[in-house]
């Protein structure tokens, strides 16, 4: 398990869009706010410093963060993510309360295994072509996974593996997958035939033991046959 992403915040007692510019002007740090889980809301401000860090995690997005107020731990999934669109400044962020019965609804990449061991690739020269490389699945907060692994070892030349045929984690589900919603995930293809071009002789080439002049000496002697038939 990988390690858990830990934020440290301080109360926000102000609010509103000229404070929050004050925040993040003056103070160096990014409003946000804490809800869910039938508790009040928590205005909180963020080190900036430490919310880019986290933010380039990919599991940033997707697993249970701990923000730390004070004597206060709070364990929460992020929302959403406000930045300037100009800038690519942090604006605001919004965090929701989890317990580890919560359900949530995630984005997880899938992690494909035994790529180099493929049948269809070492065998028969295909080659593997991903269709998707993450999927939202549905979870409990305390058991949302890193990934999901499809081993693709098996797989031979025209096979595929689908989201109905993907092994997920106890307890994970994904979210109205059916047969008429189901998806390819990877699949092994043969190579794309490489079409050569004929060879094409240049004008002046001919084939050897044939001459220009070989249709013109027949037709001679096919005039001076016929004469020679006219005379007699």
């Amino acid at each position: 398990m990988s390690e858990q992403i830990i934020l440290n915040a301080d109360s926000r007692e102000r609010t509103g869009s000229n404070k929050a510019r004050v925040i993040r002007k003056v103070d160096g740090m990014v409003p946000a706010i804490i809800y869910g889980d039938e508790k009040d809301s928590l205005n909180i401000k963020l080190r900036l410093n430490e919310l880019t860090k986290a933010s380039q995690n990919e599991l940033f997005y997707t697993q249970v963060l701990i923000i730390k107020n004070g004597d206060l731990e709070e364990k929460v999934v992020l929302k959403e993510l406000q930045k300037d669109p100009a800038k690519g400044k942090f604006l605001h962020a919004d965090f929701l309360r989890v317990s580890r019965k919560t359900q949530l609804k995630v984005i997880i990449p899938i992690n494909f295994i035994n790529e180099d061991e493929c049948a269809g690739v070492k065998n028969d020269g295909g080659v593997l072509t991903k269709a998707i490389r993450e999927v939202e699945v549905m979870c409990l907060a305390g058991n949302i996974p890193e990934s999901i692994d499809v081993d693709v070892e098996n797989i031979e030349l025209g096979q595929s593996i689908r989201l109905t045929e993907m092994s997920l984690p106890d307890g994970a589900e994904i979210p109205g997958l059916s047969e008429e919603t189901d998806q390819m995930v990877i699949s092994v293809n043969a190579p794309k035939a490489v079409e050569e071009e004929p060879e094409i002789l240049d004008g002046d080439e001919l084939p050897e033991g044939e001459s220009e002049s070989s249709d013109d000496d027949s037709s001679e002697e096919s005039e001076v046959d016929s004469e020679g038939s006219e005379e007699s």
